[in-house]
């Protein structure tokens, strides 16, 4: 919980000082919408690099996933004219496969995470953009019911005095009340997250998952089938990756094999170390994850919105994440101590 607060708060801070500097921008409902629908997008293929991260192991084939699922959907329907009842499924299919040989090869023939999704990274990549001539693809007028899912908005947020904060004016009370439109990606993340949140925390194969990460032989010697568990987490996280990149290019309606979902696993690793997930294995918060992810959507609105040479964003956000590694890092480091000093005092 401490871990959450404290993600909390820089979220917090960084859209305070974000609405002091351009109020009339950030607390507009186009773009506190917008910074929804990216934050949904972002926090559903973070949950899936967090269940990864979780095991103690690694997913950098997340973007490439995204591409994958993002070229070949449009591909599938505009370019073959395949009904959406079949290419739909076919797709969001193709990555659990994905994740499924992924966790074949971590588990069974003991080969390096790192090693295994950096192929796939190249490989799913480049197999779409030899399979669509590196051409973009997209779904131009038509599969509106299909866009909902993306682009829908099926209930209005009330936001109270964010209206006098932006204006600094008092009128009507009803003029104080901003209602953003909750896009259809935050609804899928909220089903997405309770979901998650609930086969972490609730079951027994969430516990697995933290066992295996926090020790892998001793949870094999427990009885854990821990090869199980290694693909289960493989296989989730290929999963969410296809059904994020899904989403991604119903949002943007077109996708271009060469960058569409470039640096997006780092994305997703970021939004989860951030959200709490320890490289090392065996933490991890869904709701925590959820966050950091918010916290890299608003960084990067902020940077656009305060006038910040967009150059400089990589830096900034990289500076942000290794800021806040660094003093998570040190108050482990002190409540350790503390904890030493106590039990030695109690001794």
């Amino acid at each position: 919980m401490k871990k959450i607060l404290g993600i909390v708060g820089l979220l917090v801070v960084v859209s305070i000082l974000t609405a002091i500097k351009s109020p009339e921008s950030f607390l507009s409902a186009y773009n506190l919408e917008n910074l929804l629908r990216r934050s949904a997008l972002f926090g559903i293929i973070s949950i899936g690099a967090a269940f990864v991260i979780i095991t103690s192991g690694i997913d950098l084939s997340i973007g490439s996933g995204v591409c994958l699922v993002g070229c070949l959907l449009p591909w599938l329907l505009k370019v073959h004219g395949w009904p959406v009842a079949a290419a739909l499924p076919l797709v969001l299919i193709i990555p659990l496969l994905i994740g499924l040989v992924h966790g074949l090869l971590v588990a069974k023939l003991r080969i390096q995470p790192f090693v295994v999704t950096l192929c796939g990274l190249l490989l799913y990549r480049g197999a779409m953009r030899g399979l669509t001539g590196d051409q973009a693809q997209g779904f131009g007028t038509g599969f509106e019911t299909l866009k909902y899912l993306a682009l829908g908005k099926p209930f209005s947020i009330p936001l109270p005095l964010v209206n006098w904060i932006r204006d600094g004016s008092w009128g009507d009370w009803s003029q104080f009340v901003l209602w953003v439109a909750c896009p259809m990606p935050a609804v899928i993340l909220l089903l997405v997250g309770v979901a998650a949140a609930v086969f972490l925390n609730l079951t027994v194969y969430g516990r697995y998952l933290l066992a295996l990460g926090r020790n892998e032989e001793a949870a094999r010697y427990s009885g854990i089938n821990t090869n199980r568990m290694v693909i289960l987490a493989y296989v989730l996280c290929a999963g969410l990756a296809g059904l994020g990149g899904m989403l991604f290019v119903l949002d943007v309606n077109s996708a271009q094999p060469v960058d569409f979902g470039n640096f997006y696993e780092l994305y997703a690793i970021a939004a989860a170390v951030l959200g709490g997930c320890s490289l090392r294995g065996g933490e991890g918060s869904i709701l925590g994850v959820i966050v950091g992810a918010t916290v890299m959507q608003v960084l990067r609105n902020s940077i656009t919105l305060v006038g910040i040479p967009t150059q400089l964003e990589f830096a900034i956000i990289g500076a942000v994440i290794l800021a806040g590694v660094i003093v998570d890092e040190l108050v482990k480091r002190l409540a350790a101590r503390r904890r030493a000093a106590r039990e030695a005092r109690d001794r």
